[in-house]
């Protein structure tokens, strides 16, 4: 049976897994820094940022959302958002 000094170990290390984001963003091979954020995309198209967040992230999903959609507040290192507010070809009806 665990003691309690076992039981604090492991929180311990749980708890630094999980609060460690440069943790989890360090690469396997070399721990060179993995990009979490683009801003040299602002003013690209969705296609273009996704192609160049693909070449550089391939593992992750990226999801284009409107500007002022509720979203979850949930955090996901396999997730990039990208906010869109431009009107892309003219509204009609119909």
């Amino acid at each position: 049976m665990p003691t309690s000094t076992d039981y604090s170990v492991c929180f311990w290390a749980v708890i630094v897994k999980m609060s460690s984001p440069a943790a989890e963003s360090k690469a396997a091979c070399g721990g060179a820094p993995l990009k979490t954020e683009w801003p040299e995309l602002v003013g690209c198209t969705i296609k273009e940022a996704t192609e160049r967040i693909k070449a550089e992230r391939p593992e992750l999903n990226i999801v284009p959302i409107t500007v002022g959609s509720v979203t979850d507040k949930m955090y996901n290192t396999s997730r990039v958002r990208l906010w869109v507010d431009t009107v892309a070809e003219i509204p009609r009806v119909g």
